[in-house]
């Protein structure tokens, strides 16, 4: 099946795949595409509605303006997005390697630290790792990345358990293959639709996160702009000035709606029996 044969098939893919690139693009593009520097500010210009031709999306109350803030905070979300991801599916794809191929007391005992981690919902453990580390780019990825692991690791130990049972598993045991070399060239090729379905979504849910722990102050420090920070500025004057609020809470939205999409519509595709 070609790309344009999956893409009509599955339209979700195609709709969601636009929407990314286009956030990519203008995170990418932040610096040709702002028309001001984010975090300047002009007390002068505070607060003007939007429509003009100097500041498109308005200014906010230090008289910033809004759309350069909006371009650049999107690359804070594509960055701790897929980076805290690239964290979550490694730890992952290693420990429910172990638990599901190796099994036993193995398989219990990190089971045992999974349940424990996914006692907590994902965004409290989060908070509580910054917390402790303090408000940084790099331990908010970590952070995200550590308690959206359990997540990745259950779904790839059931795919392992489910690979390890087949027959041509079986068959390069008996013939004298080492585990190592079983796990890389009949168990890792098996698993990585599983993977990727898992890792698109979580990229929203990551999205999410990171816009909630910068709403409350936990995110990447000021004046870095970011979308979740942009709604917290906003919060008490949305009867006066609706526009920062929505110019932020519309794009947060938009793109994690486009990484939901992309991911459904990918598990679709790689396992037609899920629709």
């Amino acid at each position: 099946m070609n790309a344009l044969a999956v893409l009509r098939r599955h339209p979700s893919i195609a709709i969601g795949g636009v929407i990314v690139l286009v956030v990519f693009a203008a995170a990418l593009l932040a610096p040709w595409l702002s028309p001001h520097d984010p975090a300047a500010q002009n007390l002068v210009a505070r607060l003007r509605p939007p429509g003009t031709a100097e500041h498109l999306l308005g200014t906010d109350r230090y008289g910033r303006d809004v759309l350069s803030r909006v371009l650049y905070g999107a690359r804070v979300s594509l960055i701790v997005g897929p980076a805290s991801v690239l964290i979550a599916s490694i730890l992952g794809l290693t420990l429910g390697l172990a638990a599901g191929y190796v099994g036993r007391k193995t398989d219990m005992l990190i089971g045992r630290v999974f349940d424990v981690m996914l006692a907590f919902p994902s965004i409290l453990l989060a908070l509580a790792i910054v917390a402790a580390l303090g408000p940084s780019l790099g331990n908010m990825i970590l952070a995200i990345g550590l308690s959206m692991t359990p997540t990745f690791g259950r779904v790839i130990r059931s795919a392992v358990i489910g690979v390890r049972a087949r027959d041509y598993v079986a068959s390069a045991r008996a013939l004298g293959a080492g585990h190592l070399f079983t796990i890389a060239v009949h168990v890792l090729p098996n698993i990585l639709s599983a993977v990727l379905v898992v890792s698109t979504v979580a990229v929203a849910s990551a999205i999410l996160v990171e816009a909630t722990m910068s709403f409350l102050g936990l995110g990447v420090p000021p004046p870095t702009a970011t979308w979740g920070s942009m709604v917290a500025e906003g919060k008490g004057m949305f009867l006066t000035a609706p526009w920062i609020v929505i110019s932020a809470g519309l794009p947060i939205t938009v793109t994690v709606f486009g990484f939901s999409l992309l991911g459904d519509g990918i598990r679709d595709w790689l396992d037609p029996r899920s629709g």
